[in-house]
C-alpha cells in the first residue's frame, strides 16, 4: 500500500493511543462491508484500517513499526542524495544514463508566424459606481461654490455695514444709505442693515412706506428688547404718517411692553391718541408720563410735546392749565409762532377776541403762515398781504 498505517487512520505519528482508537472506531463504522453491499473497494479499506489498528493499537508492535518507518525514511533520503550527485556518464547496472530531455518540443516560429495582432478598443462604459462618483463630485463642486459665495457675501456685507455706520455717525446720510443698500444686496436678511436703512428712509428720503417695509422685515429676526422697542417706535411713526393710527398705537404699545422707560413712545402714543384717535384723556396720561420721564432723565425738554399737552388740556376744557403750558413754552422759545397761534385759539375759545387777534398777528409776524386765515377773520374789512404787516 502507498500509505502507511498512520495515514490510513488519518492520525499523526505522535498521536496518543486514545486518538488512534477513536479514529479506528470511526473508520470501521464508515467502511464496514455490510453498509456498502459488499463493495470490494470498501472491503479493502476496511481491511487496511483493521491492519493499521492491529499494528498501532499494540504499544510493542507500534514501536517496532515506528523504527521501521524511520529506517525506510533514512534510506529514501540517502538514495535521493546519491541520485543528485551522480555523474551524467555514470552507468546504472551497466546501462548508461539517458540524455537530458530537450527544453523545446518544436522549432522556433518563423517570421511569417511572428506578427502583431491589433487588439480592438473596447468602448468606455460607465457603471453605476462611476455615475455615483461623478454625481458626488459635481455636487461637491456646487456645494463648495455655494459655501464660498455665501462666505464672500457675508464678508462684503459686514464691511459695507461698518462703512455705512461710520458715514451715519459723521452725518453723511447719502453715503450711509448707499452702503446700507449695498449691504442688503449681499445679505437681504441682515436685520441691523434693515433697521438703519429704514431710519435713513425716514430721515433722508422721507419715504415712510419704504421705511415701514424695512422695519417690519427687521422685526422678523431676533432682536434685543431695547433694539426691538426702538424699531417699533419708528414703525409706529411711519404708520402714523401713512394714516394708520390704530396700527401706530399698537406699535407704540408693543414698544412700551418691551421697554417701559422709552419716553419717546409714550409721547408719540399720546400725540396719536389726541390727533388721530381723539382720546384726550388717554393722551394726557401718556404725555404727562413721557414728559416726567424726560425730566427725571435730565434730558432736554421736548417743547413740541408740551404744546401737544396744551392742546389736550384745551380739548378737555382745562383752559388755565393749557395757557400755563403755552406760556412755559414761550419762556423757553419766545419766537415760536406756533405757540402764539395756539394761544390765539385758546383766547378765541374763552371769548377774548382782542387777545386772540393779537396772538394771531404775532404768530404771522413770526412767520407762522397757518395763522393768516385766522388773522384775516379778525379784520374782515381788509385783507392785508403778508409783506404789509408790521415787522
Amino acid at each position: 500500500m502507498s500509505q502507511n498505517h498512520y495515514q490510513v487512520l488519518g492520525v499523526a505519528p505522535t498521536a496518543p493511543a486514545a486518538e488512534i482508537k477513536r479514529a479506528y472506531r470511526q473508520l470501521v463504522v464508515r467502511y464496514h462491508p455490510d453498509k456498502h453491499g459488499g463493495d470490494a473497494r470498501y472491503e479493502d479499506q476496511f481491511k487496511a484500517v483493521a491492519l493499521a489498528y492491529h499494528v498501532l493499537g499494540d504499544p510493542g508492535r507500534r514501536a517496532t513499526y515506528d523504527f521501521q518507518l524511520a529506517q525506510a525514511a533514512r534510506r529514501a533520503e540517502e538514495a535521493q542524495r546519491q541520485q543528485q550527485y551522480r555523474p551524467a556518464s555514470q552507468h546504472v547496472y551497466g546501462v548508461p544514463m539517458p540524455p537530458p530531455a530537450p527544453l523545446r518540443t518544436r522549432r522556433p516560429a518563423g517570421s511569417t508566424e511572428r506578427h502583431y495582432q491589433r487588439i480592438p478598443r473596447q468602448p468606455a462604459r460607465f457603471t453605476r459606481r462611476d455615475w455615483t462618483l461623478t454625481l458626488l463630485l459635481v455636487l461637491g463642486i456646487v456645494l463648495f461654490g455655494l459655501v464660498l459665495k455665501v462666505t464672500m457675501d457675508r464678508v462684503t456685507a459686514t464691511s459695507n455695514y461698518a462703512e455705512g455706520l461710520r458715514a451715519y455717525g459723521q452725518g453723511q446720510l447719502a453715503s450711509a444709505y448707499s452702503f446700507m443698500d449695498e449691504t442688503l444686496h449681499f445679505r437681504p436678511d441682515y436685520a441691523p442693515a434693515l433697521r438703519r436703512r429704514g431710519e435713513l428712509e425716514q430721515l433722508l428720503n422721507h419715504n415712510p412706506r419704504a421705511a415701514q417695509a424695512d422695519f417690519e422685515a427687521a422685526l422678523q429676526h431676533p432682536q434685543s428688547r431695547r433694539v426691538a422697542s426702538d424699531i417699533l417706535l419708528r414703525l409706529g411713526r411711519c404708520q402714523s404718517e401713512l394714516g394708520r393710527p390704530a396700527a401706530a398705537e399698537l406699535s407704540y404699545t408693543r414698544a412700551l411692553a418691551l421697554d417701559s422707560t422709552l419716553s419717546a413712545a409714550y409721547l408719540a402714543r399720546g400725540e396719536a391718541r389726541l390727533l388721530d384717535l381723539h382720546q384726550p384723556e388717554q393722551a394726557l396720561v401718556d404725555l404727562s408720563y413721557g414728559l416726567a420721564q424726560h425730566q427725571r432723565a435730565k434730558a432736554g425738554v421736548p417743547w413740541h410735546y408740551v404744546q401737544v399737552r396744551g392742546l389736550v388740556l384745551t380739548a378737555l376744557g382745562r383752559y388755565d392749565e393749557a395757557r400755563a403750558e403755552y406760556f412755559q413754552v414761550l419762556q423757553a422759545r419766545p419766537r415760536d409762532g406756533r405757540t402764539h397761534f395756539l394761544l390765539g385759539r385758546l383766547a378765541a375759545q374763552t371769548g377774548d377776541s382782542g387777545a386772540s387777534c393779537e396772538f394771531y398777528r404775532r404768530a404771522l409776524r413770526l412767520g407762522y403762515e397757518f395763522a393768516r386765515t385766522a388773522e384775516e377773520r379778525c379784520n374782515p374789512e381788509r385783507s392785508l398781504p403778508s409783506d404789509s404787516l408790521p415787522k
